[in-house]
């Protein structure tokens, strides 16, 4: 039988538009609502995580629920998701349960979020624009699975697909990181402040993604 981490890598293998870059100052722009716009991402991935550190910027005036980032599983189609719900609230799923976090009330601009999670005490961490909500629990001894779809501006509640128009991101995303590790405070602070920490899992100096639909590469509106 083989190890799911070979297959992963056999996927990873075949013929696809799957460019990489260096996105360095640059952004993925959703313009519009739709079902069929978004990124997905190829990540260096050889074990489950047990601990996850994912740092990126997003701008949108959306006052609907709209998803940030999906990581599905063909076992979990919610194995990471980082979601903006109506209410203001932002949700964060491990392995199909979530907690919520609350930050103060913000006028639309572009914000700096780090997620970090760990196994061994299912400890969350939200960090918005440099500064840590309360922490909450979820999924202590779980390991997230290899075999991933990850995607940017829709909320997939099948593998790679299933996506609803009205969870899509209208707006702009980038600067997407992520570490196989829970980065400390003073790090998180270096990356909020634009320094580098050589993401092992997605690298937006070396990011290898596939655009499909009206997806843009353009300037980022931030500094």
């Amino acid at each position: 039988m083989e190890k799911p981490w070979l297959c992963f890598l056999l996927v990873l293998s075949l013929p696809s538009a799957f460019s990489q870059r260096d996105l360095w100052r640059k952004a993925f722009v959703f313009p519009t609502e739709s079902d069929n716009s978004f990124v997905t991402l190829s990540a260096h991935l050889q074990k489950p995580l047990r601990a996850f550190t994912l740092c990126l910027q997003v701008y949108t005036d959306l006052t609907r629920g709209y998803s940030i980032f999906s990581y599905a599983t063909r076992a979990q189609s919610n194995e990471i998701l980082f979601f903006k719900e109506n209410s203001g609230v932002y949700s964060v799923a491990v392995g199909g349960a979530a907690v919520f976090f609350k930050p103060p009330a913000l006028s639309p601009a572009p914000l700096h979020m780090c997620i970090t999670w760990e196994s061994v005490s299912g400890i969350v961490e939200l960090w918005v624009d440099g500064k840590p909500m309360v922490r909450r629990s979820l999924r202590k001894g779980y390991s997230i699975g290899t075999e991933a779809s990850i995607i940017l501006g829709q909320e997939q509640d099948s593998f790679a697909g299933s996506f609803d128009k009205n969870q899509s991101l209208v707006g702009d995303i980038g600067d997407v990181n992520m570490w196989d590790s829970v980065l400390s405070p003073s790090e998180i602070s270096i990356i909020y402040a634009g320094g580098k920490l050589n993401p092992n899992v997605l690298n937006w100096g070396t990011l290898k993604f596939e655009e499909h639909g009206e997806v843009f590469v353009k300037t980022q509106l931030w500094p």
